[in-house]
């Protein structure tokens, strides 16, 4: 076995879309989740984490440069990110790291362009119809890639899914292959609730990401990339909807059991709401669809179910770590890119609201050396996890990518009661399909701001702890003109500081 590098190793895992209450140790009283239990019961487990936006490719953007989504340019799904924005991984591959992604990136749009010739690497078309050279797939697929060095790929969610995995399963059932390639032929299987599909867990996505992660682990320990640490990104497409968990994990929860949120029938009065009224159902296959209470027990029970086996991954990849030596030297991070609103407030999945389910975030760290077994409330926010991340490797701050934008955390983890941050600002620009609007989020301890472009007599403004459930409007209370002023101002002021600085000034005086 080759020798340990002096320098830490990196393993980030993250999920789509799941809400921080999804796990075990966070208090949900029906999922279980051992492995990440175990996981947060060694490190710090963060119950006050938000991500930057509530999309996927924004916020895995800013995951991947410290930038807030107005900066790096991918301010909502749909857009690239430009291959000359500065990563964390470039910069780690400078300092003499491996890098490798397993699973999901979505650094690139994945659906139909507007126009045929708008390329991008991750999109199922290309990878479905048109796997021939002129596209940027399979062996044409370009390495490196945003500073990844080796990259497997899953594209799409649940059944509708293509990139490397698609061919994985090629080689393995032709005829699951098959299947999965004329789902892609109706779009309405991408964008259903529940898309049916006789996937066995063993050729499942969730199990291709875990066998690919725990492969690289498998060859960096025989000495095939020398003495160099490695920064995994272990990324699985679960369990953003279509959801249809495979094999036992199908029937692991029963809908009858499952208790709505407190919230759900708060529905007929979001119809009055200034902002969302226009926008609920309208594109009931990704944002902002209404529910009943079968569909909303049902998608939850799937959703637990595919949360299972994701743990179930998680705790053998975990268990390899371990088994090759890696366990005391490796910097584990557990995370997911923004939430789902779950049957909150009679909606599923996710959009322009201003409602926790999409927000907050499941966020576990264990730093060798750095923590112990400790639970936070101190505010943190995917922004933070890049520059924490490239501190806790010991890379000078001269060496990061330039204007990184988030915290440093690495105190609060020494030490779970700091406080770093007095508030989390969370941008979100829609411009998916007939919503075209632009939000903003302010997280304090206490309360949660959110402001919408257009309506300057209106937000909403939700008690945190007085009032979990997000029912009662603070905005218009007479009492409450004070402390409003004083959120709108910090969130002018947090937005002011977001920002971008670009281009520099290139002029004299």
């Amino acid at each position: 076995m080759v020798k340990i590098s002096e320098k830490m190793n990196v393993l980030f895992i993250i999920t789509d879309q799941q809400r921080a209450d999804h796990l075990s140790c966070s208090g949900n009283p029906i999922l279980k989740t051992p492995n990440l239990d175990k996981l947060a019961s060694e490190g710090v487990r963060f119950t006050n984490a938000f991500c930057t936006s509530p999309y996927c490719m924004p916020n895995r953007a800013t995951l991947l440069t410290g930038l807030y989504p107005n900066v790096h340019r991918v301010r909502s799904n749909g857009m690239k990110l430009s291959e000359d924005v500065p990563t964390i991984t470039q910069t780690l591959v400078n300092r003499g790291w491996i890098t490798a992604a397993f699973g999901k990136l979505h650094h690139q749009f994945n659906t139909l362009p507007f126009r045929t010739d708008y390329k991008s690497t991750e999109s199922f078309n290309d990878w479905v119809f048109y796997p021939d050279k002129s596209y940027p797939v399979r062996e044409n697929f370009p390495i490196p890639y945003y500073g990844y060095q080796e990259v497997e790929t899953v594209l799409g969610h649940g059944a509708c899914l293509a990139g490397h995995y698609l061919d994985w399963l090629e080689e393995r059932a032709p005829h699951l292959a098959k299947n999965m390639r004329n789902r892609w032929k109706d779009l309405a299987n991408f964008f259903s609730i529940f898309c049916e599909h006789e996937i066995p867990v063993e050729l499942y996505s969730t199990t291709y990401v875990e066998e690919r992660t725990i492969a690289f682990l498998e060859r960096h320990a025989k000495g095939h990339y020398g003495n160099s640490p490695f920064y995994i990104h272990c990324s699985f497409p679960d369990p953003h909807q279509s959801v249809f968990p495979p094999g036992k994990y199908r029937d692991m929860y029963n809908p009858k059991d499952i208790e709505l949120p407190s919230s759900f029938d708060d529905l007929e009065n979001l119809r009055d709401h200034k902002f969302l009224a226009p926008y609920i159902n309208v594109m009931p296959g990704a944002i902002l669809r209404e529910t009943n209470e079968e569909e909303a027990k049902k998608f939850t029970a799937f959703t637990y179910g595919t949360i299972a086996l994701i743990d179930h991954s998680i705790g053998k990849i975990l268990a390899s770590l371990d088994k090759l030596g890696y366990a005391d030297n490796t910097l584990v991070i557990f995370t997911s890119d923004h939430g789902d609103f779950m049957g909150d407030h009679g909606l599923l999945f996710k959009g322009p609201a201003p409602f926790n389910g999409v927000l907050q975030i499941p966020l576990i760290i264990k730093a060798p050396g750095v923590t112990k077994p400790a639970t936070s409330d101190s505010l943190i926010s995917s922004i933070d996890l890049p520059k924490t991340i490239l501190s806790l490797l010991k890379i000078f701050e001269r060496k990061h990518p330039p204007d990184m934008q988030g915290f440093n955390m690495t105190p609060v983890l020494e030490d779970p009661k700091k406080k770093l941050r007095n508030s989390c600002f969370i941008e979100h620009d829609d411009e998916v399909g007939v919503i075209q609007a632009r939000v903003r989020h302010l997280i304090t301890e206490d309360f949660k701001l959110t402001a919408y472009e257009g309506l300057s007599d209106f937000g909403d403004i939700y008690d945190r702890k007085a009032d979990p459930h997000e029912l009662h409007n603070l905005w218009n209370e007479s009492n409450f003109k004070e402390k409003r002023f004083e959120l709108v101002n910090k969130l002018l002021q947090e937005n002011l500081k977001a920002q971008t600085k670009y281009p520099k000034r290139l002029a004299g005086t």
